[in-house]
């Protein structure tokens, strides 16, 4: 059964955001609030976690997992960027966009993408997860919570709880945060291609 923490959306509790990061230390898949919509998160390490957001969401091996990182610097250790894409990005962020790079060496092979090498990466605004990352101190690695069937992501965190209570150890819950997943833009070949049409305004990227 999930645990569900009631969490202020501006002012997180700070015991309740330790309590959140204990469980994802411990391996633990969570449901929680970001600037876009909702999200399941586990450590950057933990495969288990990764095999449950699979299973849950139907994935196939072609599918992007994100890496949300707390800013600048900590996505830099896991993308590659040269100037162009990197003044691109940085200007972007943080904010409802998540970019498609080459990742680095740091990424574990089993989250790139299995022929272009790339992976997701994205710098949310919303307080609880800047909260979460801040605690944590690495990347979270995310999937939006949209179940198969659904035509939107799930927003509200009673419903979560209700319909993954026993496949996700905690859901967060921090109000309505939207149900607009991100604007996805792949920098894989240099230049931007708009792949998902989202929250973030794409036509910075036209």
């Amino acid at each position: 059964m999930a645990r569900y923490f009631d969490v202020h959306p501006d002012n997180p509790q700070p015991r309740l955001i330790g309590q959140v990061v204990d469980l994802v230390r411990r391996d633990g898949l969570i449901a929680y609030p970001t600037d876009s919509c909702f999200a399941l998160g586990c450590q950057l390490g933990n495969k288990d976690g990764m095999d449950r957001i699979r299973e849950i969401r139907q994935l196939d091996a072609g599918h992007h997992f994100t890496l949300v990182c707390r800013d600048f610097a900590q996505l830099g250790q896991f993308v590659q960027l040269d100037n162009a894409v990197f003044r691109a990005v940085k200007a972007a962020t943080p904010g409802r966009y998540t970019f498609i790079l080459p990742a680095t060496r740091e990424v574990p092979r089993r989250l790139l993408h299995p022929r272009k090498r790339t992976v997701g990466v994205r710098i949310p605004e919303h307080p609880v997860t800047r909260a979460l990352l801040d605690e944590l101190g690495e990347p979270l690695l995310s999937s939006t919570l949209l179940l198969p069937g659904d035509d939107e992501p799930l927003t509200q965190g009673w419903e979560i709880k209700e319909r993954l209570d026993h496949t996700v150890d905690a859901v967060l819950d921090a109000g309505d945060c939207g149900t607009e997943p991100t604007t996805v833009v792949d920098f894989s070949d240099g230049e931007p291609e708009i792949v998902r049409v989202g929250a973030g305004d794409p036509t910075r990227f036209v």
